[in-house]
């Protein structure tokens, strides 16, 4: 049990009704268990201390911070799940990324596939991968590093950290992708899914969540 990472998931809730919660999480700390005792720690796991029926509707990368949304019943979370995979749930998301690119917006188109299980590694692959969209907006250029944001459409693993990288402009702090340079700028991953929207699956009212990235 982890009864003081029980009380600081109470103080991570952005929402919370009989139906769904989201919350915001911190960097380093995974969406849901992963292999073995050292990787049981997870969102999920202190999420259910606190409301037992828990479940996972979606996940975030370990080091990637922000809003994710889980279900409070079977019910919820098969129309929520729905919702994700029928793309109808809109993503925003905030990163740090190395470099200046030469136009302010964009569109990738860039199917990826798994390069290698352990660690997990993605990669561009135009024969193999899967389609994976991602739009982007710069919001700002500062010295060597600019302030994105981006709006993935499809969902793939690593999606957006792998987009950065084959755009040329990997994001800061990434352990995985970009250079050496581009890892030591920052002291974590430069990637924060600050907006969230979603149709309520029983109000069927919009729903949108807003957090501010803390870099």
């Amino acid at each position: 049990m982890y009864p003081i990472a029980s009380s600081s998931i109470k103080d991570a809730v952005v929402f919370e009704d009989p139906y769904l919660i989201v919350l915001e999480k911190e960097s380093g700390l995974l969406s849901q268990p992963g292999l073995g005792p050292a990787q049981h720690d997870s969102l999920i796991v202190r999420s259910q201390q606190c409301w037992p029926d828990a479940r996972i509707v979606h996940r975030l990368d370990r080091d990637t911070s922000g809003l994710i949304v889980l279900a409070l019943d079977v019910d919820t979370h098969r129309i929520l799940s729905h919702q994700f995979s029928q793309r109808v749930v809109e993503k925003i998301y905030r990163a740090r990324i190395a470099g200046q690119p030469k136009t302010a917006h964009g569109k990738i188109e860039a199917p990826i596939c798994r390069q290698s299980t352990q660690p997990p590694h993605y990669c561009v692959d135009f024969q193999r991968g899967k389609e994976a969209v991602t739009h982007w907006m710069v919001i700002e250029s500062q010295g060597q590093s600019s302030r994105v944001e981006l709006q993935p459409v499809t969902g793939r693993s690593h999606q957006l950290r792998v987009h950065m990288e084959y755009l040329g402009h990997p994001i800061l702090g990434d352990p995985l992708y970009g250079d050496a340079k581009s890892r030591n700028e920052m002291p974590r991953l430069g990637l924060h899914a600050c907006g969230l929207a979603l149709q309520h699956p029983h109000t069927k009212e919009w729903l949108q969540w807003h957090s501010r990235e803390p870099f």
